[in-house]
């Protein structure tokens, strides 16, 4: 059982966006994405602190796939790393947070990731590859006090897993909840759990055992 104190416990909502469902299936679905919000807010009943994030991008980024330039073919640039569909235009429905979820001004602090258009980060935690430029929640959660993170979103073995693995090297206890959580594919979500939990990080099935002290 993994004991909690609920005032020094975070909740993060990694890209908990119609973006990543089948709601937008042009974008980059993901099979059972809508189905995470029971157990985003089922974490943040455990924490203190709420925090979230969004993908925020142009479809002028340089990243955006094409008949010239296809999906997972390499791109150059210190911030890029290879072609994605368009996804995650301010103003369509794959930027908005699934139903069910806060506004994002309804959280602790948030994140809006990936804004210029040559620079597609995948975790919350840094705006460059590099991990240098920080968004500002590592430094807001620890002033706040918090040491540890409950993480779902997606997704799992790409935007999850990278947030976590930041949060776990910059001193926080993680906790990634799979029942919070949905993956792109089998091979490489669970390739991704094992690459957390060899870094440290909890990884849960859901938080049956995970209470409050």
């Amino acid at each position: 059982m993994i004991k909690l104190e609920k005032a020094t416990t975070a909740s993060f909502d990694v890209d908990a966006q119609y973006t990543f469902t089948p709601e937008c299936p042009d974008e980059l679905p993901v099979e059972g994405g809508t189905e995470i919000v029971a157990g985003l807010n089922q974490q943040a009943e455990l924490a203190l602190i709420r925090v979230g994030s969004k993908d925020a991008h142009s479809p002028k980024s340089v990243w955006v796939a094409s008949e010239e330039q296809p999906m997972f073919s390499p791109i150059d640039g210190d911030n890029v790393d290879i072609a994605w569909n368009q996804h995650a235009v301010p103003g369509t429905k794959g930027f908005e947070l699934i139903e069910g979820l806060p506004l994002p001004a309804n959280y602790d602090f948030f994140v809006w990731k990936g804004v210029e258009l040559d620079m597609h980060p995948y975790g919350a935690c840094y705006h460059d590859l590099a991990e240098e430029m920080s968004t500002g929640v590592i430094e807001y959660l620890k002033v706040k006090g918090i040491e540890t993170v409950i993480v779902g979103g997606l997704a799992t073995d790409y935007c999850v897993k990278t947030s976590a693995t930041q949060l776990k090297r910059a001193g926080f206890e993680v906790i990634v909840n799979l029942d919070a959580c949905r993956g792109i594919s089998e091979e490489t979500t669970n390739s991704a759990i094992e690459e957390m939990q060899l870094s440290g990080i909890q990884v849960v099935n859901n938080l049956d055992d995970v209470q409050l002290r």
